[in-house]
């Protein structure tokens, strides 16, 4: 298959933001006294956007609507400041982007995180790179929802099939499936290999460079 475009996850697949985010929200549970996590607890409470991952966080005893709201609100604005203190983007990964642009291969970003604050990291570690950059605007149309991603194929003008959507959860290649787009996993993000295949991948990558292996005809 030749394909045309390509659909990237953010956190966990293109950058590393497991840190900034995690201590946004400790920062958050200390001021209420809460309990925090470690690092590798809040692997598996990113990837279905910022909100769901404050619900995670919090104690059981806590998780009323209203709690939920407020600790929400105060994550987003520790986090909106400091978002890109510790994040990183992955070893590869701008080798990839920059063979990417000059093949023409139409590139976007799609992330469960809020809109405004996957643009803002996006063009700040990627400046004028992607043709879209996407984020959660309304619940419904969260990953796994293909809509956005659909429009997106239909904005370039392509048909799905003709896209790689790319991602490191369960989410990013249910998202994948859901639109009939050709899912690949990275090993290098926040869950196993053996999630991602079970989740439905097809292919497994271990380095961002072997992305091009798919898309040579």
């Amino acid at each position: 298959m030749n394909y045309k475009g390509i659909i990237f996850d953010l956190d966990g697949t293109l950058i590393d933001s497991l840190e900034d985010i995690a201590d946004a929200m400790n920062t958050v549970l200390n001021t209420y006294q809460f309990p925090t996590h470690t690092y590798e607890t809040y692997q598996y409470f990113i990837g279905s956007g910022l909100r769901n991952l404050v619900q995670k966080a919090l104690p059981l005893t806590h998780k009323n609507e209203i709690t939920i709201e407020e600790t929400y609100q105060e994550m987003i604005t520790v986090y909106t400041q400091n978002c890109t203190c510790k994040t990183k983007i992955y070893p590869g990964v701008l080798e990839l982007i920059t063979t990417l642009k000059t093949l023409n291969i139409q590139l976007s970003v799609f992330s469960n995180k809020a809109e405004e604050l996957t643009k803002a990291i996006t063009q700040t570690l990627f400046p004028d790179v992607f043709d879209s950059i996407l984020g959660l605007t309304t619940e419904p149309l969260k990953k796994p929802n293909p809509t956005k991603a659909i429009e997106t194929a239909k904005n370039w003008q392509l048909e799905p099939n003709e896209i790689v959507f790319v991602g490191d959860s369960d989410i990013d290649m249910l998202t994948a499936t859901n639109a009939n787009m050709y899912a690949v996993g990275v090993s290098w993000g926040y869950r196993t290999e053996e999630e991602l295949v079970a989740d439905g991948a097809q292919k497994i990558i271990n380095h961002p460079m072997e992305l091009l292996s798919i898309l040579t005809p």
